[in-house]
């Protein structure tokens, strides 16, 4: 969801160009099919193509300057785009359904022997599909700005040693500090954690939408994230897309420690809890040398430690933590699909959408994300603080 990980910079904003290309020709679909049968088309007609005509140029500001530009002006471009993505989306999926559902008629009428379909049949759906957009963008747009609630979480792991049952660790993934998302969001996140008491405090990447340079008061917050054992963080693809090494630096300034391929060390008395990191899945197209490597991240690592935790972004690097030992993955990327109804394509390209599942002897949890990327708008995928507790399998 969050963005197109595989991508290096470089053909970045190629695809960016190609995917407005296509949403002019969605807007175009929207328009031909929905705008001649509204009510009072002599007039809504024309404002509706008006709207629509706005929608696809402020979609397309917020797409190539987003990370161009900083300031006001900017930020308030990117709010109207992404406004505008998130109703759009809406009214192209309901204008769809319209087009499905008349079909339906059209043909169950044909085989009635009946005639064309009422005039008012076409007026009242596509009125109804606005004002279901209408309401989807504003139920959607409170589920995002929301501050994301706390969700607990059991993990049951065999072999947990007694001294790490009940241990805790709040993970905070896809903030996307950046045009919409500022200081006052990620200061409330933070509150909300240090209130948990947390044994680890887990980042799993997609912190921040933009440069350090543009965000930094606004991700400073973070630095007074409070854990026993400390704060964790590792890079997801969007750290890649607004420099990642300036945005390591940082979060390390910030008190966090990165964990690029590599891991750290929990001890309670005589057991041993191993907590890996790795890159972004697809950090190998920015820097060849960040190949993100689970394997690689538990060299050195004590052999007596009876759990192996991995911090990997993406859902689908579970498929080489698996082999290599790792008991529990902690993920995000995929924002639970953010809003109907993206979250049934996510499976696209993860092998998760959200929540606790199970791939061999190890176990994903996958986080629907504490901010969104965007559309402000979250509609059946809420957003989420997370507080797993380990507790030993019986």
């Amino acid at each position: 969801m969050s963005g197109v990980a595989t991508l290096g910079p470089r053909p970045m904003r190629h695809f960016i160009v190609r995917l407005l290309a296509v949403g002019m020709l969605l807007h175009a679909y929207v328009a031909f099919r929905l705008l001649p049968d509204l009510p009072g088309r002599a007039l809504w007609g024309w404002l509706g193509l008006a709207a629509l005509a706005a929608s696809w140029v402020l979609i397309a500001r917020a797409f190539l300057r987003q990370r161009s530009r900083t300031g006001r002006a900017a930020d308030a471009l990117s709010w109207a785009g992404f406004l505008a993505l998130g109703a759009f989306s809406s009214l192209l999926v309901l204008t769809a359904a319209r087009d499905a559902a008349l079909l339906l008629a059209w043909l169950a009428r044909l085989a009635a022997g009946a005639g064309p379909l009422p005039g008012p049949w076409l007026e009242n759906s596509a009125a109804a599909v606005v004002a279901g957009a209408a309401l989807a963008s504003l139920a959607g747009l409170y589920g995002a700005r929301r501050r994301a609630p706390v969700r607990r979480v059991d993990v049951a792991l065999a072999g947990l040693p007694a001294a790490f049952e009940g241990f805790t660790i709040a993970q905070v993934s896809d903030l996307h500090v950046g045009p919409t998302i500022k200081r006052g969001y990620a200061q409330a996140v933070v509150d909300a954690v240090n209130r948990l008491g947390a044994d680890v405090v887990a980042l799993t990447g997609d912190l921040v939408d933009g440069t350090v340079a543009g965000l930094a008061p606004h991700v400073e917050p973070l630095s007074r994230l409070r854990a026993r054992h400390g704060v964790y963080a590792v890079t997801g693809n969007h750290e890649y897309y607004s420099g990642a090494a300036e945005w390591v630096a940082e979060f390390r300034r910030l008190g966090m420690q990165v964990l690029l391929n590599r891991h750290e060390v929990i001890r309670r008395g005589e057991a041993a809890l191993v907590l890996a990191g790795v890159t972004d899945y697809g950090a190998e197209a920015f820097d060849p040398r960040q190949r993100s490597d689970p394997a690689a991240a538990l060299a050195g690592a004590p052999a007596d430690a009876a759990v192996r935790i991995l911090l990997a972004h993406q859902p689908r690097s579970a498929r080489a933590a698996a082999p290599a030992g790792y008991h529990l993955q902690l993920s995000g990327h995929t924002h639970g699909g953010q809003f109907l109804p993206w979250n049934f394509f996510v499976r696209m390209q993860q092998p998760f959408t959200a929540g606790l599942h199970r791939l061999g002897g190890l176990q994903v949890y996958v986080s629907r994300g504490t901010g969104y990327w965007g559309p402000p708008k979250r509609l059946g995928a809420p957003s989420e603080i997370t507080l797993l507790r380990l507790t030993a399998a019986r």
